[in-house]
């Protein structure tokens, strides 16, 4: 069994961290580069930086940024927003990220997985995935369908058809995050986590609605996610992944990867 992560989550727009609900109503948090070296210190195992205005100003990733972080931050983290070509993850890499990831692109330039995994390794491919609960048919047996472009644009893709066939070419990571529950704290969407991680070989991470430590426990228990991305648990509600941690290990004999900064 792999080791339980929890990872913190910053959704960037110039330089300063960002969370909304269903991807609007956005509020300031503070200083990303600030954030992520608190949430470093207080036990985090990754971090994710999603610049989330990049792919609509046509611009790429924030490099500066990017360094600038991997100046202060000593554990893995993955970038995503305004990847548009390996070019451009060999420059976030060469920055400092260990992964990055793709998501409206790879939807659209599937060979991009492929490419990116044969230049760096699939273990440095992340693949996002926005899923929304549709019902299922049969256009989309999972009951979920593929969104694109910050919940804007439907693909023809089934989410668990879309997984399998992504880490074919060469995703070594999925990144799955829920448009239902995202933000809205009532705990993750159990289920098509659940479908995608029994459907691929590669560790899935659950992402959109963690609002208490009960929601990721039952990311690990009951949909077999390997990590839980959190954000507001942490940007507002009082958290410390150490904290989450901790409680955890109290109630469940889940493997976690650190534990009061020690490898548990």
């Amino acid at each position: 069994m792999l080791l339980k992560r929890i990872i913190v989550c910053l959704d960037v727009i110039n330089r300063r961290v960002t969370k909304g609900v269903k991807f609007k109503n956005n509020v300031d948090i503070g200083d990303v580069v600030e954030l992520a070296d608190k949430y470093c210190r207080e036990g985090a195992d990754e971090l994710v930086f999603y610049d989330i205005t990049a792919s609509a100003e046509h611009r790429p990733i924030d490099i500066e940024m990017v360094a600038e972080a991997a100046k202060r931050v000593f554990i893995p983290f993955c970038v995503g927003g305004g990847i548009r070509s390996t070019e451009d993850m060999r420059n976030a890499m060469l920055a400092g990220a260990d992964k990055v990831s793709l998501n409206s692109l790879a939807v659209k330039t599937p060979e991009i997985l492929t490419s990116s995994a044969n230049a760096f390794g699939s273990q440095c491919v992340v693949l996002g995935i926005d899923a929304k609960r549709v019902g299922a048919s049969e256009e989309f047996p999972s009951g979920y369908q593929v969104f694109i472009q910050g919940y804007r644009t439907p693909t023809k893709w089934d989410v668990v058809e879309w997984a399998k066939y992504a880490v074919e070419l060469g995703a070594g990571e999925i990144c799955l995050n829920a448009i239902d529950t995202d933000g809205v704290r009532q705990g993750y969407e159990l289920e098509i986590t659940r479908k995608v991680a029994e459907a691929v070989h590669v560790p899935v991470i659950a992402s959109g609605g963690a609002g208490k430590v009960e929601h990721v426990i039952d990311a690990f228990e009951i949909a077999h996610a390997d990590a839980a991305l959190v954000a507001s648990m942490v940007h507002t509600d009082g958290y410390t992944c150490d904290g989450i941690k901790d409680e955890i290990a109290l109630r469940t004999s889940l493997p976690l990867r650190f534990q009061g900064g020690k490898a548990y």
